[in-house]
Parts: structure tokens; sequence; C-alpha cells
């Protein structure tokens, strides 16, 4: 045997080739360092494989007993850390591959009828991203949860509402925070409907055309818990909007974090002072001794640009391809990786965040006072005695404007001062003009009032139970 086809006898291809791959190229086109996070499923996927193989008689009973044993070795080594991944097999499918082959043989070589790498690596993303997918629910809810645990102790607390970062009603503490659990469970409907899209099987489509082999497909999909088959085996190997998919997904995920982040920053600043995080989730200044910096806020804020990122890298790898398979898609792995990794890190810290959150109720209420919170509920007040809504603002607006120039609030108008901006004005006005009274006065489904956003940590603990 020549130095060139020694050099060359752990590539798959080695026959048609007359030279090794330069190192260059080696280094430039291996994927194993990254995608071995794939082994799992690559084992799982080459089981139940094999399983159908010899169910249809293609592989006899003796090599797929001989294929377990050997891959039942490799997942102990792989798990104790003693499997030797290797540069010049390029990714984690030959790496597993020549490995079973060392072990068992002839019987390795086999496993590998019917199939592709083409078909095979589709198959190992899925099978990896269900699992993520799954691991990302779970901390999801878990963030819901530790909000509306602050939310029902809080259900009472008034915060100014803004509209514009200016004043614009009081709300409960609680509700505000609820809105973000409604952003959250819409994210987790997001990737359940993912995960069913996710969740088909490309294994059997070989390397673009399908195969000769009278291979089973459904049996293999029920065996890895599949929901459907891909059905069209150009599609199968060459598609990767399951991932872009995700990546929208978990980019939506990140932006709504990233929202929550930007109002906690706000909040802990000493401008708001309305809440304090926890010092193990902060930072001190080089320089300066008195600061308490919200880092981890602040860095997710940052982390949602790098996930918005990973998206629009992985719509532009696939924009530009034609069917069927291209090496392109070997991109597809590290962005899609590290958008997983972020998730799951933001989700799990956030969770443990936002569960020890120290709410300061008496800077909230008094920053609700700067604002006129209830010149709406004077209007509204208005309404209820007969005065067209488009006068009543007009009303409002010249006593926000005394008041203004008074630096007083309205609730401190004495009510001969109010009536002089109407006459329908009468002493029932200052329930109504107060926070408490505004908070409770939005008593309707969706609304801000105490008893309503206990209605809504019922229902969310209901949902997430």
């Amino acid at each position: 045997m020549s130095d060139n086809q020694l050099a060359n006898k752990s590539q798959a291809w080695s026959a048609l080739f007359s030279e090794p791959m330069s190192e260059l190229v080696k280094r430039y086109t291996a994927s194993v360092f990254f995608d071995k996070r794939l082994w799992k499923a690559d084992i799982e996927g080459s089981l139940a494989h094999a399983e159908m193989l010899a169910a249809q008689g293609i592989l006899s009973a003796e090599d797929h007993a001989a294929i377990q044993r050997g891959m039942a070795q490799i997942r102990e080594e792989i798990e104790d850390g003693r499997f030797e991944w290797k540069l010049d097999l390029e990714d984690v499918h030959l790496n597993i591959e020549a490995r079973l082959t060392e072990l068992v043989g002839l019987a390795g070589k086999r496993l590998h009828t019917g199939r592709s790498r083409n078909d095979q690596v589709a198959t190992d993303v899925r099978l990896w991203l269900r699992g993520e997918i799954d691991e990302i629910a779970q901390l999801l809810n878990a963030l819901q949860l530790a909000l509306v645990d602050v939310a029902e102790k809080n259900a009472e607390t008034i915060l100014p509402g803004f509209t514009h970062l200016q004043v614009a009603q009081p709300v409960a503490f609680g509700h505000h925070l609820l809105a973000y659990v409604e952003m959250f469970a819409r994210d987790a409907e997001r990737m359940a409907d993912v995960r069913r899209r996710v969740n088909r099987l490309p294994l059997g489509a070989a390397a673009l055309a399908g195969t000769s082999y009278p291979l089973d497909r459904e049996r293999v999909a029920r065996s890895l818990g599949m929901e459907a088959v891909c059905q069209n085996s150009l599609d199968a190997v060459s598609d990767r909007d399951f991932a872009i998919e995700f990546s929208a997904a978990a980019a939506l995920v990140m932006v709504h974090v990233s929202r929550l982040s930007e109002e906690l920053i706000l909040w802990m600043s000493q401008s708001f002072g309305f809440i304090d995080l926890a010092d193990r989730f902060c930072t001190g200044s080089s320089i300066m001794p008195q600061k308490k910096n919200p880092d981890v806020p602040e860095l997710a804020r940052g982390k949602s640009g790098r996930v918005v990122g990973h998206l629009m890298g992985l719509i532009t790898l696939m924009k530009g391809q034609p069917l069927a398979y291209n090496k392109d898609n070997q991109e597809d792995k590290e962005p899609l990786f590290d958008t997983v990794d972020t998730l799951k890190d933001t989700l799990r810290i956030f969770a443990e965040m936002a569960a020890g959150i120290t709410v300061k109720p008496e800077a909230m209420e008094r920053a609700a006072m700067r604002g006129y919170a209830t010149a709406t509920d004077l209007a509204d007040y208005l309404v209820k005695k007969g005065l067209p809504f488009r006068d009543a603002h007009e009303v409002v607006a010249h006593a926000v404007k005394t008041a203004i120039a008074q630096a007083r609030d309205l609730s401190a108008l004495s009510l001969d001062e109010l009536k002089a901006f109407d006459a329908r004005i009468e002493a029932d006005v200052f329930e109504v003009l107060s926070l408490r009274g505004s908070l409770n006065a939005r008593n309707i489904l969706g609304g801000t009032a105490p008893n309503q956003v206990r209605a809504q940590v019922a229902r969310h603990r209901a949902r997430l139970a």
C-alpha cells in the first residue's frame, strides 16, 4: 500500500482519491470538536436504524447484536471521557463508526447500509434539538413560576405604569410582572409548535434520492418517538428550516428577556430605586466603591443580540443553496448550539434572579404620585357625570396644568378648586383621584385591580402545574 493510500485509509471515500487531504483543509472542514455533542443522538439513531435493518432482513441477527454491544461500549467510553475524538475522522458520525468497526469488525461497516451522512446528520440534529426544546420548556415554566410568585406578593403594590417612559397610570407591580409571564407563555407555545416540526424523521432519505433497500422508515420513526417521516428525500436532507424556526422562537424569548432586563436595570438605578437585585447577580466597580451594577440583566440584554444574530446567520446560510445537501450546512451547528446554550443559561439564571427581587413599594408609590397618574380617572369620573370624553379630557388637562404650576398633585387640590374646572365634581372625586382607587377601579378581565391580578395568578399556577 502506498503512503498516499495509508494516509487516506481513514477517509470513507479514500479509494477515489490519489492524495491525502491537506492539514489545512482537514482543519478547515472538520466539525468533530463542536458536533461531538450530537453523540447521544447519533448512537440512538444508529441503533434504531440497525434494529430496522435486522427486522427487514437486511442485517443479520449476529451483526445486529454486535452493533448493539459495540455501541454500548462506545457510549460508556464517551461518558467516562475515554473516547478518542480524532480530527482525521472529520465529524462525530465517522468517529463513532470507525470506533464501532474497531470493536465489532465488518458489522460496524454494515451499519451504514441504506443511509448517508446527509440523512444521518439531519436526523441527529433533530433528535438533539428535540431534547433541548424539552429542557427549554421546563426552564420557561420555572421562569414563569418565579415571576408569578413575585406577582402574587405584589398584587396590591402600586407601580407607575409608563408609556413613552412617562408616568401614565398606576398599575399593580404584580400586574406588570404578569405581562412578562404572558410573553413567556407564548414563547413556550411557540417552542411546542416548533417541536412538532423538528420531530420528523429524515433517515432513509439517504444521500438525496432515497435508497433501493426495503427500509421501513415508519418503524424507525416509532422507535425514535418521532411523529412523522419526512416525505421527500431531497427536502429531508437539504433543508434546515426547523433549525431556523427554532432560532426564531429562541430569538423572541431573548427579546422578551431583554425587555425585562431593561426594566430591571432602570428600576434598580438610583433614579428609580424601585427594586434591588441580590448581590450574587451584580458586581461592583474597580474604581467607584459605592457601585452595584446589574451585570446579569445587562449581559442578557447583550446576549439577545447574539441570538438574533445567529438567526440572521442561519437564514443567510440557507438562502442561496440549491438542492440537495451542500457542505454549507455544516455551518448550521455552531450558531444552533450557541443559541441553545445561551438561551438555557439565560432562562436558568433569570428564574433564580427573579425569585430574589426585593421590591421597594414606597419608592414606586412616590413615583406614581409625581406623574399625575390619576388624570385619566378624573376624566372618566366626569364622563360618568355626563360630560363627553373629549370635553372631559380638556377639563382635566386644565386641572393638571394648574396643579403642575403649583407643584401639587390633583388629589391635593381642594374641592372648590376642582369644582372651578367643572361644577359636576363632588366630594366623591377624592376616592377617584387616589392611587388605590384608580387601581381598584380597573376591575375588568385583564385589568390591574388586585383581585384581577390574583385571579390571573391562579390561572397561571393551574396552567403551569
